[in-house]
């Protein structure tokens, strides 16, 4: 760490720190790489409290072997150039990532053990622990930390900065860690590997059909958005000239609730029990609606029942949630750093009935789908990385106000992958929230089942846990109007492979 560097200090002046160059010049060598505009927004957004990490767990079944963690990381995450490499920031020209020249995995790997009974509240200790911990500048943007004696076995956790990738791009840097088979051979690359080689020694379309069959809704994600990111390419003057801006601009601020006020650095995060995503769907089915909009509607029943168990009356409120939208190609699908824009859903919080809710969030969701928002967002983002900071950090503000809380749902693989030899049980993970949002909603499906991590700022909800107990209790109701029998037993194949 770079001798006087404190993580408690100001993005601002954090970013004096990062490495500089006199020449402005970049050089084209293998071991540099241009930041791209988007990804220096992403990283100047940074603040104490608000750092814009992606954290996730893995859990394991079985307590995991160090060992083959770190060869894993070794010889497959350290194959992909990014994840050696730190951001340097020249007094002059475009800012770039370079290999780290005094790279050393110990700094980014560790072990935790949790204290005795080593359950959900030691964990949560954890978590919280970590995930304001500023990552140090001079080094590569990341951090696993293998936690064990969680419930008999072992937790991954992974501490990621936006700048470095956005959720689809990192969930298929997941998918070159894990293996099918719980017997297979570290030392060997994983065919995902093979994105991020300059001389693949696989098939890319070979990989896009496995990719495919293990992440079906994730791949569908990349063959959605083709046709509304070339509109990107008419660049931000034919943008403006739709009108889409000054719409989203003038938008009136949400209204206040104690979701919203001045942020601290502590944070809280807790996470749901999994629910079974064929259960999911059927309640969609049966009222009407996508999984996604099940799982967001029961979320604002959630939001609804804190706020009236803290004496504020959600009759007739809406406001909105900032929800990404993958503006990855599948051509682009090799690339990390970020690409998606936003749209901005105002949630029926006031609605209290569970079916009206859904059927009025499902009607607004649609309206949606063809809006240019995204696009409009991924745009300002991509003339944000160039502008002076304080221009944007002003951008950032205004939009802010847009919006209570960052949701976004990334769909994982349906099987049960392997890692180190040994089954992941369960993926969750919480969601950074730009522009001082305090509240942050993920959604992650994996291995047939449903999780929901909920981040929140301390000082605004210390008790994020009942946000959780709502969001549990909404959805047990929409199971009850939609006529379903008890919860089914484990999926099947979550079963076999923790037997």
């Amino acid at each position: 760490m770079r001798p006087g560097f404190h993580p408690a200090r100001s993005a601002e002046e954090a970013r004096v720190h990062f490495g500089v160059v006199e020449d402005p010049a970049l050089s084209s060598s293998p071991d540099r790489e241009p930041l791209s505009a988007v990804d220096y927004a992403w990283l100047r957004m940074d603040e104490p409290a608000n750092l814009m990490h992606i954290n996730g767990v893995l859990v394991l079944d079985r307590p995991v072997d160090m060992e083959r963690i770190r060869a894993i990381v070794e010889r497959r995450l350290l194959a992909i150039p990014r994840f050696r490499r730190r951001v340097v920031i020249p007094k002059r020209g475009r800012p770039y990532w370079e290999d780290d020249p005094d790279f050393n995995l110990d700094h980014h790997l560790a072990r935790i053990v949790l204290p005795a009974p080593g359950g959900d509240a030691e964990l949560k200790q954890v978590v919280e622990g970590l995930i304001t911990r500023q990552f140090d500048p001079d080094r590569p943007m990341w951090s696993f930390h293998v936690v064990d004696n969680f419930r008999g076995g072992s937790v991954l956790m992974a501490r990621l900065h936006h700048c470095l990738g956005d959720g689809v791009a990192l969930m298929l840097v997941l998918l070159s860690l894990t293996d099918r088979t719980p017997d297979a051979d570290p030392a060997l690359p994983n065919p995902f590997l093979d994105l991020y080689r300059s001389q693949p020694e696989h098939d890319l379309e070979d990989i896009r059909s496995l990719a495919e069959e293990i992440m079906p809704e994730g791949m569908k994600l990349m063959l959605l958005p083709a046709e509304a990111f070339r509109s990107v390419r008419r660049g931000l003057k034919g943008i403006l000239a739709t009108g889409a801006f000054g719409r989203l601009l003038l938008r009136p601020s949400d209204p206040h609730t104690s979701f919203r006020g001045p942020l601290g650095i502590p944070k809280c995060v807790a996470w749901s029990e999994a629910l079974p995503l064929d259960e999911v769907k059927a309640v969609g089915k049966a009222l009407g609606g996508t999984v996604n909009d099940v799982l967001l509607a029961a979320m604002a029943g959630g939001l609804r029942r804190y706020l009236a168990q803290h004496n504020e009356p959600p009759e007739d409120l809406n406001f909105r949630a900032a929800m990404p939208v993958n503006l990855r190609t599948m051509e682009r699908m090799s690339e990390l750093g970020n690409r998606f824009g936003l749209i901005f859903l105002s949630l029926p919080v006031g609605i209290a009935d569970a079916r009206e809710r859904l059927a009025e969030l499902a009607r607004r969701a649609r309206s949606l789908k063809r809006s240019l928002e995204p696009v409009v967002v991924y745009a300002i983002l991509s003339t944000l990385g160039w502008v002076p900071h304080v221009l944007q950090k002003l951008v950032v503000t205004i939009f802010a106000t847009k919006a209570t809380a960052v949701m976004t749902n990334v769909p994982g693989p349906k099987e049960v992958l392997y890692l180190a030899g040994q089954p992941i049980q369960d993926i969750f993970f919480w969601v950074p929230q730009a522009g001082r949002v305090g509240l942050g909603v993920a959604i992650c499906s994996y291995a047939g089942r449903v999780r929901i991590g909920v981040g929140t700022d301390a000082g605004l909800v210390p008790d994020p846990e009942a946000v959780v107990a709502g969001f549990q209790a909404e959805f047990a109701e929409m199971r009850r109007l939609a006529g379903l029998a008890e919860a089914p037993a484990e999926p099947a194949a979550v079963a076999q492979a923790v037997q």
